[in-house]
Parts: structure tokens; C-alpha cells; sequence
């Protein structure tokens, strides 16, 4: 499958737009105290954001593939000094689920962050139907009475009393929003968790739940050559003050410029599975990679580097959670944020994807199935 990218996005774009030019000619919406971009030591410790009124720094840590989906992961205490490095270098904002691993994701992060926890803003997910004995996926599960049961577990597991961020992972189409959201509005005021949010899920769904309970933030894919949320979520959220966290702002690794239609994924590597991902399609997306290398050539950066600060400068409610197994890939993305993209080089990007075209869906029809986003876009392509 192809997907031409003359999808009209202008409400993104114009509510974007100004807060674009503002970052990218410095006059920054950040926190920082450090205005010399170009004297980079791998830290974001004055770069800060808020997704509504959660303030966390520029760049979170994805700790997913720590444990799941790329592969094996890595082992606990390797898993533990990495989330460690990415706090010393500025990192406040982590990023788990209770399907990691699944479970044990969560518990690498809780006890990672346990001697700083009073420091750092932890965001998990409820969702899926899990058997807590055999860990086996029955499908999707946000009943009030199941959420409660995860979410008192999932304290256990990150060793904390309360969470930071909870979002729910995937859209139940069995259960109303209202009412996830009204046991989200009741875990608040029980003190379990401080803020709520949602995941790969569509306006109009975000406005439901946000008419209950404020939604402080929606975690959907979205990188340089996933914008499918642009057309309508991104603009509700823009509209309603919550923030935006894109998952997988490197696009699962291929806009680093190191996957090539050679590349073998493990065994458990969940790419492997994704029409995006079939050699076939890799070779054809290189034009995306190439326009990614030419901006990098003149910013003296890289090509994730380059993707990241693309995201950063699309609005200051925007905080991207790349994930790594690898600390020297971790420096680099959390030096995203000393890249000073200007206006044109924006417009640059943005005009030069505009003429390309990219081969191959996001991900497998089967979780695009779990997606509100894809639902949305599907009914309106009807209209």
C-alpha cells in the first residue's frame, strides 16, 4: 500500500504554525537557561515542557523496548543503568506499560527510579486483557473493576503510591469513555494516580473523555512519516491545552538511517510483521531517510537528531519518547533537543516530505484494528 501524503492537514498546520516559528528562531517556549545550542553536552536538564499541567523535560525515555517488541530486550540490571544514565543526563520523563514484557517492563522502571521518585514523572498504561498468572493478551479490557485490579498491581510493581500519568493504552470499544474516564476522575481523587490520558485514540473520543475529566495528555504514533493524527486528533488536542506525546518519533527505528532492506529482524521483533518493514518497502522509503541526511549534513547532526527536533518544533505541547537499548543512541537522541531548527529548515522538511510518498502501513492490520485513530480516519474516508 501507498500513502500520498496531499492529505489536507491545515487546521494542524495553522494552529501550529506560529508556535513553529517561535521555537524554531529561538524564541523558545522552554524553560532553559542555556541558549548556546551549540555547546551540546548531552543534557536536558533546563529543557522543560508541559503536557497540560504536568511539567516534565523536552524528551521522555520509551522503555518499552527494554523488554518487548524490537526483540529480546536486555536484562534487568543493564535495563536499570540505562532509565539511570538517561535521569543523569536530564531525562524526567519515563514512559511503561503493563504490557511490557508483559509486567515486567514496569519493574525495571519502578526500581530504577525508586531512589529518585520523587523527582521524575512516570507514565503507564492499563488496557489489555491480561492474565496476571500466564501473561497471555485475551484482547482489550478497561472495565472499572479490571482497571482497578491493574492499576493496584501495577503500583506494586513500580514500587510507588501513586502514578504520575495513566493512560489508557488502547480504546475499549466495549466500554463507554465516560466511564473510563469517570474512574480515572475517582483514582485522582483517591491520590493513585495525579493525571490521565489516552492512546492512539481520535477527537472525538478525546473530547468525550475530556468533558468527564481533564485529559492532560494523548500518546499517538507520530514522526516525520507517520502524520496520520495531524488530520483530526492533534488538533483537538491543541485546542483543548493537552499535551502530545508521540510514540515512536524515530518511526521504530527506520528515520535513524540505520535500517536498509538487508536489515534481519530478530526473532519477537515486532517490525517484522509490518508492511513498513518488508524490504521491499524499506528500499522504497529511502527518499525520507535521504531528506533526513541532507538537513543533518547541514546542521553538523544526525538523522535522528533531525527527526526529534522536527517533532519538538511542531508545538511546544509536543514531548517525543524515543526509545533505545543503546546509551550512545540515548546521548544522541536526547541531544535533540541543542538542534536549532529554523523556520525555513521546517519548511524545508515539510515541503520536501510533502513530494514524497511513502510505501507500506504504520503497522498490521490486526493492531490497526485496536486503533481509534484508524477508525476515525476510515469513517470520515466514507463521508
Amino acid at each position: 500500500m501507498k500513502i500520498e501524503n496531499n492529505i489536507s492537514r491545515r487546521n494542524f498546520i495553522s494552529l501550529t504554525a506560529l508556535a513553529t516559528a517561535g521555537l524554531a528562531t529561538g524564541c523558545s517556549v522552554l524553560s532553559s537557561t542555556n541558549n548556546n545550542k551549540n555547546n551540546s553536552n548531552n543534557m536536558i536538564k533546563n529543557e522543560k515542557r508541559k503536557l497540560g499541567t504536568l511539567e516534565v523535560s523536552a524528551i521522555g525515555l520509551g522503555c518499552m523496548n527494554l523488554t518487548w517488541a524490537y526483540g529480546a530486550g536486555v536484562d534487568k540490571n543493564t535495563g536499570i543503568a540505562l532509565i539511570r544514565n538517561a535521569y543523569e543526563k536530564g531525562v524526567t520523563f519515563f514512559d511503561t506499560a503493563e504490557a511490557y514484557g508483559p509486567f515486567i517492563d514496569e519493574e525495571y522502571v519502578g526500581e530504577a527510579l525508586k531512589p529518585m521518585r520523587d523527582k521524575v514523572v512516570i507514565a503507564t498504561k492499563f488496557g489489555f486483557d491480561i492474565d496476571f498468572d500466564t501473561k497471555q493478551f485475551k484482547g482489550l479490557n478497561s472495565r472499572p473493576e479490571h482497571i482497578r485490579k491493574v492499576v493496584d498491581m501495577q503500583l506494586k510493581r513500580l514500587k510507588t503510591d501513586y502514578i504520575d500519568l495513566l493512560y489508557q493504552h488502547r480504546v475499549d470499544p466495549n466500554v463507554p469513555i465516560e466511564e473510563v474516564a469517570g474512574l480515572m476522575k475517582d483514582l485522582i481523587t483517591e491520590g493513585k494516580i495525579k493525571h490521565y490520558g489516552l492512546s492512539e485514540a481520535g477527537s472525538q473520543i478525546i473530547r468525550r473523555a475530556h468533558k468527564i475529566h481533564p485529559v492532560t495528555a494523548v500518546q499517538n504514533e507520530y514522526s516525520l512519516w507517520t502524520r496520520d493524527s495531524e488530520i483530526f486528533a492533534f488538533p483537538t488536542c491543541i485546542e483543548l491545552g493537552i499535551g502530545i506525546v508521540p510514540w515512536s518519533p524515530l518511526g521504530m527505528g527506520y528515520l535513524t538511517g540505520k535500517i536498509n532492506s538487508s536489515t534481519k529482524f530478530a526473532d519477537g521483533d515486532l517490525r517484522g510483521r509490518f508492511p513498513r518493514f518488508t524490504p521491499e518497502a524499506i528500499k522504497a522509503n529511502q527518499p525520507v531517510v535521504d531528506l533526513l541526511k541532507k538537513v543533518a549534513l547541514q546542521k553538523n547532526s544526525t538523522p535522528a537528531k533531525i527527526a526529534l527536533a522536527w517533532l519538538l518544533a511542531q508545538h511546544p505541547s509536543i514531548v517525543p519518547i524515543p526509545g533505545t537499548t543503546n546509551l550512545i543512541h540515548l546521548a544522541e537522541n536526547i541531544d535533540a533537543v541543542n538542534v536549532n531548527l529554523t523556520a525555513e529548515d521546517v519548511q524545508l522538511i515539510n515541503t520536501e516530505f510533502a513530494k514524497i510518498t511513502i510505501t507500506g502501513d504504520r503497522t498490521s492490520e490486526s493492531l490497526k484494528q485496536m486503533s481509534d485513530v484508524e477508525h476515525e480516519l476510515k469513517a470520515n474516508k466514507k463521508k
